[in-house]
C-alpha cells in the first residue's frame, strides 16, 4: 500500500546524500518533496501541514547543523515524526479485571468487520484466551451465517441465537451474550455490530444502545484502508456519535494510496491497534507505529519477521537441523529440505517476507514476481521420489529423473535443476553452520574463512627485455658492466630499491624494535 510513498521518499533522500552540509534552501526543497509525496499518498492536509512544520523546525535546528551526516539526520527526523503521526507507542488491548473482556466492533458496511472479528478471535486464541464471537448484525442478509462460518474457520466459539435477515433485537443479543460467556467461561467477548452504506442516525443510535447495554472495555472502529480521505471523515463522525477507544485497519494489503492509515490516528487522537493485511485468518497482527514507519522509509521490519519465525518454527526442530548441518551436511536430506520450505510457507507469502528485509524496496518488482506456487512445485518433485532417492539424490539417473518428472507433472530439466540446487544449498548451509564462511566468498571476520584458496602460484615477473637493435643493445650491456664495476656506494642504487650504499647488510633496525627483540 505504501510502495509509491516509499519510492518518493527514497528519491528525496537520495538527493541529500553526499552533502557535507545542508543549507536552508536544501531543507526547504526536501520539505517540499516530502509534502508532495504525502499529499499524493492521500494523507489529510492538516496532518501534512503539522508533519512538515515539525520536520522543518527540527531540521533547521542544531540537531542537523551539528551532525556529521546531515542526510542521515534528516531521515532520522522523518522516521521519528512518522512514528508520531502513526500513534507513537504500540497500544495494547485493555482487559477487564473481572468477568469477560468485551470488545465491540463498529464501522461502515463493507469495511470488513465480520472477517476481522474472526481474525481477532484467532489472534486472541493464540494469546491463550478463549474468545466468543457474538452476531449482533441482524440487518445484513446472511450476516449471522457468515460470522458462524468465520468463527469455525478461526477455531473459536460462536453465539448467534437470532437468525438475522431483519429479524431479532441486536441489543438484547449483546446483553444475553455476556451472561452466556460467564456461564461457559469465555474470557473475551467480541461483538460484531451492523454497518450501513453511509453514516445515518439509525446506525449511530443502534451502536450507542449496544455500547450502553454491554459497557465494552474496548470499542474498535474498523477502517477500510483503501477508502482514502472519506475514512477520516467517517472516523470523526463515529467518534462524535458512538466514541471508540482504538482503530483497526483492514485491507492493508490493497494497492490504494494508504493516506487513511497515516491520517486517522492523528485526526481522531485514537491509536491504530491492529492491522489486517490479507485474506487468511492469520493475516492479522498488532500495529506497531515504529515498524510501519520503518517499512515506509524502506528500512524493513526485521522484528516482525523474527516474531513470525518464532511462532512458526519449532526450537527442537531447528536444533535438530543445525546438528545435521554441523556434521558435514551429509545427513541433511531432501525430506529435511522440503520440511524447511514448508515451515517458511507457514509464515506467509515469500514476497511479503522478503519485503520485510531492509533494502528490498530497490528490487520490489523482482520480489513481487516471485510465485509461491514454485514451492508447491518443488514439493511435488520431492514427493515423487522414493525414500532412498530423497536420502541420497546421487542415485537418481536419467530414467529415474524422467519417471519423477512425469509423477510431478514437470519437465526433466526441473528435476535436474532441483537436485543441483539442493547440493549447492547443502554445501553452503553446512559451511555456514561450521563457521567456514560461504564457499566462493572471501573470508569475513567472525565468520570463518572463505573456503579453499587457489593453489596457483603468482606469475613470475619477467626480466627486462633486451633491445633488438645491435647498437642499442651493446650500449645497454656496456652501461650495465660499468654499474657492476662501480659496486655498492658508487651511485645507481641497488637491487632492493634502496639508495646506493644501503643494501641488506647495511640495514639497521630502529632502537625500539631492537629492545623488543
Amino acid at each position: 500500500m505504501f510502495d509509491t510513498l516509499s519510492d518518493r521518499l527514497a528519491a528525496t533522500f537520495k538527493n541529500l546524500r553526499g552533502k557535507g552540509r545542508l543549507s536552508e534552501a536544501d531543507i526547504d526543497a526536501t520539505a517540499r518533496e516530502i509534502r508532495i509525496a504525502l499529499l499524493e499518498a492521500d494523507v489529510a492536509l492538516p496532518v501534512v501541514r503539522a508533519f512538515i512544520k515539525q520536520v522543518k523546525d527540527r531540521a533547521l535546528g542544531a540537531e542537523v547543523s551539528g551532525a556529521l551526516n546531515p542526510a542521515q539526520q534528516i531521515i532520522k527526523i522523518v522516521n521519528e515524526e512518522l512514528i508520531g503521526i502513526l500513534g507513537g507507542e504500540t497500544r495494547r488491548l485493555k482487559y477487564a479485571k473481572t468477568g469477560p473482556t468485551v470488545i465491540m466492533l463498529a464501522g461502515l458496511q463493507g469495511a470488513g468487520k465480520t472477517t476481522l472479528a474472526g481474525k481477532l478471535g484467532h489472534w486472541l486464541k493464540q494469546q491463550k484466551h478463549t474468545p466468543l464471537l457474538v452476531a449482533c448484525d441482524l440487518q445484513r442478509p446472511n450476516a449471522v451465517t457468515q460470522l458462524g462460518v468465520v468463527a469455525e474457520r478461526a477455531g473459536v466459539a460462536f453465539y448467534g441465537p437470532q437468525p438475522g435477515n431483519g429479524v431479532g433485537d441486536p441489543v438484547q443479543v449483546a446483553r444475553d451474550s455476556i451472561e452466556y460467556a460467564k456461564q461457559k467461561q469465555y474470557d473475551v467477548v467480541i461483538v460484531d455490530t451492523a454497518g450501513r452504506l453511509g453514516i445515518d442516525a439509525e446506525l449511530m443510535q443502534q451502536a450507542a444502545d449496544i455500547r450502553a447495554a454491554v459497557d465494552p472495555d474496548e470499542v474498535l472502529f474498523v477502517v477500510d484502508a483503501m477508502v482514502g480521505q472519506d475514512a477520516v471523515t467517517t472516523a470523526q463522525a463515529f467518534l462524535e456519535g458512538v466514541d471508540f477507544t482504538g482503530v483497526v485497519l483492514s485491507k492493508l494489503d490493497g494497492d490504494a494510496r494508504g493516506g487513511a492509515a497515516l491520517s486517522v490516528a492523528h485526526v481522531t487522537g485514537r491509536q491504530i491497534m491492529f492491522a489486517s493485511n490479507g485474506e487468511k485468518v492469520d493475516d492479522f497482527d498488532a500495529f506497531h507505529p515504529d515498524r510501519m514507519a520503518s517499512r515506509i522509509l524502506g528500512m524493513g521490519d526485521v522484528l516482525s519477521l523474527i516474531e513470525k519465525a518464532e511462532q512458526t518454527f519449532s526450537q527442537a526442530e531447528a536444533e535438530k537441523m543445525a546438528a545435521k548441518l554441523q556434521g558435514g551436511g551429509k545427513e541433511f536430506t531432501l525430506d529435511d529440505f522440503l520440511s524447511q520450505l514448508e515451515q517458511v510457507q507457514k509464515m506467509g507469502s515469500i514476497s511479503k517476507l522478503l519485503g520485510m528485509l531492509p533494502g528490498m524496496g530497490q528490487i520490489r518488482d523482482q520480489i513481487n514476481n516471485i510465485d509461491d506456487k514454485d514451492v508447491n512445485r518443488v514439493g511435488a518433485i520431492i514427493k515423487s521420489m522414493t525414500p532412498a532417492e530423497r536420502t541420497d539424490p546421487k542415485i537418481i539417473n536419467g530414467s529415474r529423473r524422467l519417471r519423477i518428472a512425469k509423477g510431478a507433472g514437470v519437465q526433466v530439466g526441473e528435476v535436474s535443476s532441483l537436485v543441483e540446487r539442493f547440493f549447492d544449498a547443502r554445501k553452503m548451509m553446512s559451511a555456514m553452520a561450521s563457521g567456514k564462511g560461504i564457499p566462493g566468498m572471501p573470508g569475513i571476520p567472525g565468520m570463518g574463512g572463505g573456503g579453499k584458496r587457489s593453489g596457483k602460484k603468482a606469475p613470475v615477473a619477467k626480466g627486462k627485455r633486451k633491445s633488438g637493435n645491435p647498437l642499442k643493445r651493446a650500449q645497454e650491456e656496456a652501461a650495465a658492466a660499468e654499474r657492476k664495476a662501480l659496486g655498492p656506494g658508487q651511485g645507481g642504487g641497488n637491487a632492493f630499491g634502496l639508495p646506493a650504499g644501503k643494501g641488506p647488510s647495511d640495514f639497521e633496525l630502529p632502537k625500539e624494535f631492537k629492545d623488543l627483540l
